[in-house]
């Protein structure tokens, strides 16, 4: 499975910005696909993830409220729309594959995602 992100970009704060994820390659099956960042000098951070089957969705609490996560199934794509960004959203951006349930890890973690983009950088100016 190949992950491409793209969408980000500078933006001011209070700006919005969508990034898009598409995930191509072998069959494509998973079972959520999240999204994560990491500022510089930071560790990498759960931000947002979709089941993706049945569509519920989890947040961070720092972007809950600001943040959407979607997704569209025929084009095996996921969005993360972005809005009234802060400069503290400043960070690399990258979307993830987990391809099944994992019973050792919450969703919310790195370690339960199989398959990783590349990353898309956005910075917030103040």
């Amino acid at each position: 499975v190949q992950l491409q992100a793209s969408g980000g970009g500078l933006v001011q704060a209070g700006d919005s910005l969508r990034l898009s994820c598409v995930a191509s390659g072998r069959t494509f099956s998973s079972y959520a696909m999240g999204w994560f960042r990491q500022a510089p000098g930071k560790e990498r951070e759960f931000v947002a993830v979709i089941i993706w089957s049945g569509g519920s969705t989890y947040y961070a609490d720092s972007v809950k409220g600001r943040f959407t996560v979607s997704r569209d199934s025929a084009k095996n794509t996921v969005y993360l729309q972005m809005n009234r960004l802060k400069p503290e959203d400043t960070a690399v951006y990258f979307c993830a594959v987990g391809s099944s349930y994992s019973y050792l890890y919450s969703i919310r973690d790195r370690q339960a995602y199989d398959y990783w983009g590349q990353g898309t950088l956005v910075t917030v100016s103040s």
